[in-house]
């Protein structure tokens, strides 16, 4: 299980994105760079008190795919499992 993309520019996207979806008790792991393809999985945490604050993965993608557009613009596609 790798939680690199040995892409610093990529890491600073994915660590931003890990403290978002981990104050909520979520997680990216298995983190892999194929080319221009980043996949990865994303495990939302729980919230009972406010289970819409849980970010989806169709958010969470979104969050990503925004950011490495920014920072990582050589990353084409983004994949969640």
């Amino acid at each position: 299980m790798q939680n690199s993309s040995l892409d610093p520019k990529v890491d600073f996207v994915i660590k931003q994105i890990s403290t978002m979806v981990g104050s909520e008790g979520g997680k990216l792991t298995d983190i892999q760079m194929d080319g221009e393809l980043l996949s990865l999985k994303y495990t939302p945490g729980v919230n009972e008190e406010c289970p819409e604050c849980v970010p989806t993965h169709q958010q969470v993608e979104m969050f990503l795919k925004t950011s490495l557009g920014i920072h990582a613009p050589n990353v084409k596609s983004v994949q969640i499992n």
